[in-house]
């Protein structure tokens, strides 16, 4: 029997096959390459502001905060180490990502390679990565070429089709609502000849959210007087406010405000911050609950009464002090840094190798 094929549409779901837009594939190696190359450059905005994150010292309270750390060693990625917003771990910001980038075909009838477009973003897609364990081992980036209006319209664009019409039937006023702003879209992007249409960009946008459900999504504009926008798919995904508040704008002009950004950030935590509402479980996905882990990368144990019960009663409390770690209600914590937890003194033996990396006595 022939499978009945789809029709795009505002208000239905879409999937990544009716795409007409190309997807070119950046590997982990090709991730490591951009990485080397960006170390090259260092005297810029953004390795002083890692140098500012190493003359910080973090307090003894931020076991459960949002943290990056520089503590020891030279600046290169394995000594920058971050919590993570899913399990709760310190780790580094080593870890590669591949990179899904779609855009349009003319770009490549003209031979453009998408390794810039990654490139001028690659300090935040590090941290981004950085900030997830699971779950963000693919990046998914879409490059149009629309100015700044319009990507703050096809920002609140975005907003409204997710809090009303994500995997569910809206009310008839706001599916009027919708397929007005879809049209009116289609039809501003189309008089200024912009690459790809609205009705393509939609479609991947929604697509790649409900097939995929990332983190985050990436609109990408390589028009120079525009931005590039990050939609979040939940509020606990967004860097915080007290960490990221003097990160730089991207853009090489010092005299420039904090409106000229390349790819906007969200600097200032969630006031900053495009969050898209998503309604999660059942079909659509797992709902978003922040976990507390072991903070070895091969263990699954989650911290409650049963972990920390295992973890007294197999190895006694003589060795959990022997091992220099301190028992809580919630797992053995680092005695000197106070950052990370282990399940058991053996797992903190196992993870010691990278986590003496950063270890280090927290600010009095």
């Amino acid at each position: 029997m022939t499978k009945q094929k789809r029709h795009y549409s505002a208000l239905s779901q879409p999937t990544l096959e009716m795409s007409e837009l190309v997807c070119k594939t950046l590997n982990h190696d090709a991730t490591d390459m951009l990485i080397d190359k960006w170390l090259e450059h260092r005297n810029d905005a953004y390795w002083e502001w890692f140098q500012g994150v190493r003359e910080r010292k973090h307090a003894a309270n931020t076991l459960r905060r949002q943290v990056i750390v520089w503590n020891k060693g030279e600046f290169v990625p394995e000594n920058i180490f971050c919590r993570t917003v899913d399990t709760g771990r310190l780790i580094p910001l080593d870890r590669t990502w591949t990179t899904h980038v779609y855009h349009h075909r003319s770009m490549q009838d003209r031979k453009l390679s998408m390794m810039p477009v990654v490139f001028t973003m690659l300090p935040e897609l590090m941290l981004l990565r950085g900030m997830h364990d699971h779950g963000c081992d693919d990046v998914y980036i879409i490059v149009t070429d629309m100015k700044r209006q319009e990507m703050d319209d096809v920002t609140e664009y975005f907003k409204l089709v997710c809090r009303h019409a994500y995997g569910r039937t809206c009310k008839t006023n706001i599916g009027t609502q919708i397929q007005y702003d879809h049209m009116r879209l289609s039809h501003t992007l189309l008089k200024q000849r912009r690459t790809p249409c609205f009705p393509q960009i939609d479609l991947i946008f929604r697509a790649i959210l409900y097939e995929k459900r990332p983190p985050f999504i990436i609109l990408f504009s390589h028009q120079t007087t525009s931005y590039s926008q990050i939609l979040f798919t939940h509020p606990s995904f967004v860097p915080a406010g007290d960490i990221f508040f003097d990160f730089p704008s991207g853009c090489p002009n010092p005299c420039c405000n904090d409106d000229c950004e390349m790819i906007r950030f969200p600097r200032r935590g969630i006031e900053g911050a495009a969050v898209l509402s998503i309604k999660r479980g059942g079909r659509l996905g797992r709902k978003i609950k922040a976990k507390e882990m072991c903070n070895w990368i091969d263990c699954s144990a989650c911290f409650n009464e049963e972990t920390q019960h295992y973890a007294e009663s197999s190895e006694g409390s003589q060795s959990s002090v022997e091992s220099g770690d301190t028992p809580t209600t919630n797992g053995l914590v680092c005695s000197k840094c106070r950052l990370v937890k282990y399940c058991s003194p053996e797992h903190q033996r196992k993870d010691w190798e990278e986590h003496r990396r950063v270890c280090a006595k927290p600010a009095a």
